[in-house]
C-alpha cells in the first residue's frame, strides 16, 4: 500500500490549530481593559453594542465593558437591579464559570442538544473530505466516490438546522444551496446506475436459437430423429 505523503496532513494539522487559537485564543473584544482579580464575564449585548458583564462574587459586584473601551462604574447587585431585571441579576450572581458553556457559546445545558447536531453534521462534511482523499490517493487521481455525496447532504442538513439556530445568516445561506447540489448529483447517479443495469442487460447472449418451427436446433453435432416414412442412414 502507498504511504501517504506527510505534508498535507501537517497542513491539516496546522489549519485546525489556527481556527482553535482564533476562536478560544484571543478576546472577541479586544478593546475591553484589564479585568479584575479573580473576575469571569458573562457576553452581553445591548443593541448594536456588544461586551462584557464582569463579575467579581466576592459581594457580588459588577461592572459593564464594552468593545469600544468604555466601562461602567462597579456596581453592587442592588445597583445593577436599576437597569437589568433583578432575576438576571441573581442568575449571573449564582452561575458559576462552566468551561464548557464557554467553549461552545452557550449558556444551559439544553442548547448541547445543538451542539451535537452541529458537531455531527460538521463531522460528516469533514469526513467527506478525508473519504476523498483517501479514495484520490489510492487512486493516484482525483476520484469523488458516491459516499462523498451521501456524507455532504448529511452533513448538509445538520449544519443548515444549527445555523438555523444560530440564526448565522452566513452559514444558513451557504448550506442552502450545497442541499440542493448533494441531492441531485445524488440523482444523477442512481438514473445512471439504472441506465448500466438496462445496457448490461441488453448485451447478455439470448439462448439458443430456434428453428422455424419453433424448436431449437441444438447445436451442432445433435441427432436429427427421422421422420416417419424418410429413408434412414445411408447403407442402412
Amino acid at each position: 500500500m502507498k504511504r501517504f505523503k506527510w505534508e498535507p496532513v501537517a497542513a491539516l494539522v496546522a489549519v485546525i490549530a489556527l481556527g482553535l487559537w482564533l476562536v478560544w485564543g484571543p478576546s472577541k473584544f479586544p478593546g475591553i481593559g484589564p479585568l479584575r482579580e479573580g473576575a469571569r464575564t458573562v457576553e452581553l449585548r445591548i443593541g448594536n453594542d456588544r461586551g462584557v458583564v464582569e463579575i467579581v462574587d466576592d459581594g457580588p459586584t459588577f461592572r459593564l465593558l464594552f468593545r469600544d473601551g468604555s466601562a461602567s462604574a462597579v456596581m453592587s447587585a442592588a445597583e445593577l437591579e436599576r437597569v437589568i431585571p433583578g432575576g438576571v441579576v441573581q442568575e449571573l450572581a449564582a452561575q458559576r464559570a462552566n468551561w464548557l458553556f464557554r467553549i461552545f457559546n452557550i449558556t444551559g445545558w439544553g442548547s448541547l442538544v445543538w451542539i451535537a447536531v452541529g458537531l455531527g453534521g460538521q463531522l460528516a462534511f469533514s469526513g467527506r473530505m478525508l473519504v476523498q482523499w483517501v479514495a484520490s490517493e489510492k487512486s493516484r487521481r482525483s476520484v469523488v466516490p458516491e459516499v462523498f455525496w451521501w456524507m455532504s447532504l448529511a452533513g448538509g442538513a445538520a449544519l443548515f438546522a444549527y445555523f438555523a439556530w444560530r440564526q448565522d445568516i452566513v452559514g444558513v445561506l451557504g448550506q442552502s444551496s450545497g442541499l440542493v447540489i448533494y441531492a441531485r448529483n445524488l440523482r444523477l447517479i442512481h438514473k445512471q446506475k439504472g441506465r448500466d443495469r438496462r445496457s448490461a442487460l441488453r448485451s447478455l447472449p439470448s439462448g439458443p436459437a430456434e428453428g422455424a418451427d419453433g424448436v431449437s436446433d441444438g447445436g451442432a453435432g445433435a441427432e436429427v430423429e427421422p421422420r416417419p416414412g424418410s429413408r434412414g442412414r445411408a447403407g442402412v
